[in-house]
């Protein structure tokens, strides 16, 4: 987080503390902007940034159009353990279309997942989980997708927690959302996940328009089916907005470098290096799953939302480390 030329210089907690504790004591709150927020250091540094940023009186001030805020989806404002949602709706759609495909009971990694064998669907790793992927992703159009993405998240509940999957979303991310749009920031998805899954639920579950969500996609293909034109869904990946393809999809979709962003992984962190790398006031934020109660703990050795590099740089960079167990009063609305 860049705070000012000082806190850069010297000691980064103890010049922070001392910033943060002159915040508190100056500004009084008529209703806590984050409810859902233990008191702490990350809820203060989210408020001390925000109030410079939007203070006109402020030497960091930022006008309305630049205050540019990105979130990541997966492990960020929903539930991504103990396997990727979207990846989870693709499982069940090889089984829907099972039968319309007799090849795959002989064909790698569809076989196992027919069988219920699991680890060979794992050990065929990245590759194989596209392949499932590109297939039960395609050979429609894009508004028949939507609907079977939508009603897939509108009956399918979450193993653990007995809620929807589009349920298992973050309160206290949910409240943020809420304070940066009330402070004139424009709020934004800068996902891995596919931008056409994420779409149609956004705006539901967290206010955010579809053209608002930066995402992975596919390609698609004009045609005229039945008389009307439609876009076709291909068997092809288009874009994977992952890892160093964060800052490029932020570029050509956005237009203008964020001042805020937030992960829980290190696929984001070229999002937030690219985010801190502009002038004046910035934050950088992840989310570290360490509450196995109330969601799951996990970083360095999970298969899924992996966080590890982020984490042993967090403090020389001025990242900020917003630690679930004990930042949150809540999980879930």
């Amino acid at each position: 987080m860049k705070l000012c030329n000082r806190a850069k210089s010297g000691s980064l907690a103890s010049g922070f503390i001392g910033i943060f504790a002159l915040f508190l004591c100056s500004v009084s709150y008529a209703a806590d902007p984050l409810p859902s927020w233990n008191d702490g250091t990350a809820k203060e540094a989210i408020l001390y940034f925000v109030n410079a940023v939007t203070d006109k009186n402020s030497k960091d001030f930022v006008e309305p159009a630049e205050r540019i805020a990105v979130f990541d989806h997966d492990g960020t404002l929903w539930v991504e353990y103990p396997m990727y949602t979207q990846i989870l709706f693709a499982f069940d759609r090889v089984k829907k279309l099972a039968p319309q495909h007799p090849e795959w009971k002989t064909t790698q990694p569809f076989k196992a997942l027919l069988e219920g064998d699991m680890k060979t669907v794992g050990e065929s790793g990245m590759k194989g989980l596209m392949e499932i992927v590109v297939a039960t992703h395609s050979g429609m159009t894009a508004a028949e997708f939507e609907q079977e993405a939508s009603q897939w998240l509108a009956t399918t509940k979450h193993p653990k927690f007995d809620r929807l999957y589009s349920e298992c979303i973050y309160q206290p991310q949910l409240d943020l959302l809420a304070y940066l749009r009330a402070n004139g920031f424009k709020t934004f998805i800068v996902s891995g996940g596919g931008i056409q899954f994420m779409r149609p639920i956004s705006e539901k579950n967290y206010g955010i328009p579809p053209e608002q969500v930066v995402g992975s996609s596919g390609v698609s293909d004009f045609q005229v089916k039945d008389g009307k034109p439609a876009l076709i869904r291909m068997p092809k990946i288009g874009f994977v907005n992952d890892k160093a393809g964060k800052p490029v999809g932020i570029y050509e979709h956005i237009g203008r470098r964020p001042i805020l962003a937030f992960g829980n992984s290190d696929s984001d962190m070229q999002m937030i290096e690219y985010t801190m790398a502009g002038e004046g006031q910035r934050v950088g934020l992840f989310l570290h799953h360490t509450d196995a109660d109330r969601e799951y703990a996990y970083d360095r050795k999970s298969h899924v939302g992996t966080l590890d590099k982020a984490l042993d740089q967090a403090g020389a960079s001025g990242w900020i480390i917003v630690d679930m167990k004990n930042d949150w009063k809540a999980v879930f609305p």
